[in-house]
């Protein structure tokens, strides 16, 4: 896979695949998120991916589940050092299927890539 990654004007910076376009900017003025901001929303919208499969392969509806993703900074780098990931579901969800519920999020292929981070290189190139 091969992103373009280009720089429209301001502190925006797009990120486009396939059809596809993610929009970044950063403060004080923000059209859209961050890229951090992008990069941590791929953790639960990733872990809900797996959820929302495993709901639908059972038949159980997702009205009234959700993820509540919470982030736990380290205050003296800044980095975030703990991610939660709350699974809320409603009264009426089967208890039995709680604890494979858990483990379907834990598929998250976002979740897996940091858990084994790949190998970076970074290096210029003159276009032409």
């Amino acid at each position: 896979m091969e992103m373009m990654i280009d720089f429209p004007g301001g502190a925006r910076v797009d990120a486009h695949f396939g059809d596809f376009i993610v929009q970044t900017d950063q403060p004080p003025v923000s059209s859209a998120p961050t890229p951090f901001a992008t990069f941590l929303a791929s953790i639960g919208t990733c872990a809900g991916i797996y959820v929302l499969g495993f709901c639908q392969q059972r038949g159980i509806p997702t009205e009234g589940i959700r993820i509540v993703q919470r982030m736990h900074s380290d205050p003296l780098s800044g980095l975030v050092g703990k991610i939660e990931l709350e699974i809320q579901t409603p009264p009426s969800f089967p208890e039995k299927y709680l604890p494979a519920l858990v483990r379907s999020a834990e598929q998250c292929a976002v979740k897996k890539h940091l858990e084994k981070p790949p190998v970076f290189s970074v290096y210029t190139q003159t276009a032409g």
